[in-house]
């Protein structure tokens, strides 16, 4: 059971939960959708309203389903949960096996884009912009070379931050 609060109401350090305890994105719906492990991310306000950033490359799956959908959800999860979730989310590809079953996650789909039962914190996001990285942007020019050897820049998808769910 979740109940709704306000984004500012968030207790945990949401740079910590990005970065260390990494959480999922997930985009669909009932008659499809995928889910990847984040871990490059960030949160705050631009445009007037709060704005999280996730980055996803294009030869992900759930690429696919960012762009078809308005919504997708942002989600975090205990830190044993993380092992089981992330072992499969973040290595395996929805392509070739199912995810979310192979990580006994149970799906939600009464919000504008699914989330999973066993979640924390859930944020659910309209897309409000895509873009993409630029190697002629990068100042740091060695960048490209450590992070992009296949030259497969990032997509950057905007997501305003409509609903905040904790679990209860």
């Amino acid at each position: 059971m979740f109940k709704e609060v306000e984004f500012t109401q968030v207790k945990d350090n949401v740079v910590d939960l990005l970065k260390n305890r990494w959480g999922l994105v997930t985009a669909g719906d009932e008659n499809g959708c995928n889910t990847m492990t984040v871990s490059w991310g960030a949160v705050g306000e631009l445009w007037g309203q709060d704005m999280a950033t996730v980055y996803i490359r294009p030869q992900r799956y759930t690429e696919k389903f960012m762009n078809e959908q308005d919504y997708f959800t942002l989600s975090f999860y205990k830190d044993d949960d993380k092992k089981r979730i992330h072992g499969i989310c973040g290595s395996k590809s929805g392509r070739d096996i199912d995810k979310i079953k192979e990580c006994e996650l149970t799906p939600c789909f009464d919000e504008s884009a699914p989330y999973f039962e066993e979640a924390e914190l859930v944020l659910v996001c309209r897309k409000a912009a895509k873009s993409r990285f630029d190697p002629a942007d990068f100042i740091d020019k060695t960048i490209t070379e450590k992070w992009y050897p296949e030259k497969d820049f990032h997509f950057i998808y905007y997501g305003a931050i409509e609903k905040v769910l904790i679990s209860e």
